[in-house]
């Protein structure tokens, strides 16, 4: 799961040090100086077990209360077990508060956890904030490592009571948690693996990425559709460790089924050979076989001797998810040669919508979101508000069609649709256009 994980959450730059794991609200505490489970539990009019079960993480052998670390303190009378599992589940969830299971690594121990810590940071923030809809959400959450035992969790009977469990983090915890949703007659959203056969079988899983595979036959074919009035050239950068020869190869494809014509160079090609693959009566696409830095670095320079020596010629760039990563040093070639980036997400820090969850997230968890791509905690965000509201609306036959309801997302747009008779898998897809008037515009599809 690190290397698919490495596929879709490219560039984590670095981690926060304090930790948190779960809770029924936003409430925290900063763990000070010999303060003590019990002395803390005490202060707050709690049990210590109802504190442990709000922060997964003590429940790990050898944890330690450190001075600094902020914790989750649970309402007095929040309970998350009960002795009948399924009490209550023939109540309409859009007459009551929507039960929602985490199942992810929620530790320290690791960058993974880390990840997961704030993605469940941001389904908390989405919570607060759903309150004021009048959405009321009863949230329990499991520490499921990458060597838990996920049976043992389920076997917790308020994991039967959840209307929406969400995980895993690790794909061969995904039967185990179909099976059960199944039974239990629940839902389960996979927010990251895209190793789920399960799909194809059981209409109760969500999942929100699509195997490289489809994106690579999506990604091709509406690059095709959406540029079909553009001159097509495919640059060879010699790169033999680049994945990214599938996608250029399946491209050609869709262009020859549409009949249109194509030129192919190579970065080693002369600076004629080079220009002579392009047009000047249409608006030139290049596509790279390689999403390597240096590779884009230097086709952006030969780019420029081209538009130097041929005023008006215009000159597009289709890149890769992976560029996203070079943005900072990249945006101003990203602006002069029109670069569009397929991707899932788009983290425009400089939305007002973004700042905003930027300060929030700031004053709840007193530090930074991680510098990563996606933002896990907008991640986990956009996730809760677009279910909360679909179940608060629509009940358990909530599908996560398009139009649904209205919602902007921070960064990730969801649309899922049916595959056969099975799951829902979220097609929501788009370009990320850097426009040569120095804005951005999206492109959904």
């Amino acid at each position: 799961m690190k290397r698919i994980l490495r596929y879709f959450l490219i560039c984590a730059l670095f981690v926060a040090q304090p930790y948190m794991a779960t809770a029924q609200s936003l409430r925290t505490h900063k763990v000070q100086k010999k303060e003590t489970q019990y002395g803390i539990a005490k202060m707050y009019g709690i049990t210590v077990e109802q504190l442990v079960e709000a922060n997964p993480g003590m429940e790990l052998p050898g944890y330690k209360l450190k001075k600094g670390a902020v914790i989750f303190i649970p309402d007095a009378n929040t309970t998350t077990t009960v002795s009948q599992p399924t009490a209550n589940k023939d109540v309409d969830v859009r007459q009551r508060s929507i039960r929602v299971g985490v199942m992810l690594p929620l530790h320290k121990v690791n960058n993974d956890g880390k990840r997961m810590v704030e993605y469940y940071r941001g389904l908390l923030m989405a919570c607060d904030s759903l309150k004021k809809e009048g959405i009321s959400v009863d949230i329990h959450a499991w520490n499921l490592p990458e060597n838990g035992d996920v049976n043992k969790l389920l076997e917790d009977p308020a994991a039967a009571r959840c209307d929406i469990i969400i995980g895993p983090l690790y794909s061969r915890f995904v039967a185990p948690l179909a099976e059960f949703v199944e039974k239990n007659h629940s839902l389960l959203l996979i927010p990251f693996s895209i190793h789920a056969p399960e799909l194809y079988t059981n209409r109760h899983i969500f999942q929100v990425y699509q195997a490289p595979n489809e994106l690579t036959e999506s990604t091709a074919r509406r690059c095709a559709n959406y540029f079909k009035d553009y001159h097509p050239i495919i640059v060879d950068c010699a790169d033999s460790t680049s994945t990214k020869g599938s996608f250029t190869s399946t491209y050609r494809r869709q262009l020859e089924i549409n009949d249109i014509k194509y030129s192919l160079t190579s970065l080693k090609s002369t600076d004629v050979n080079f220009a002579n693959a392009f047009v000047k009566d249409k608006p030139n696409l290049v596509i790279l076989n390689t999403a390597r830095s240096r590779d884009m670095t230097a086709v952006f320079g030969r780019l420029g001797e081209i538009k130097i020596n041929n005023p008006g010629i215009q000159i597009s760039v289709f890149g890769y998810m992976e560029w996203m990563m070079y943005t900072q040093y990249q945006q101003e070639n990203f602006y002069k040669y029109n670069v569009y980036i397929p991707a899932p997400f788009f983290t425009n820090l400089q939305s007002p919508q973004a700042q905003r969850m930027q300060s929030l997230y700031r004053q709840n968890f007193r530090e930074d979101m991680m510098v990563a791509l996606p933002r896990f905690a907008m991640t986990g965000y956009d996730h809760a508000v677009f279910f909360l509201r679909g179940l608060h609306k629509y009940g358990m036959t909530f599908d996560g069609a398009a139009e649904r309801f209205g919602y902007q997302p921070l960064q990730t747009p969801l649309k899922f649709e049916r595959i056969g008779n099975g799951g829902l898998q979220n097609r929501a897809y788009m370009f990320v256009h850097y426009k040569d008037d120095r804005t951005i515009e999206t492109v959904n599809y």
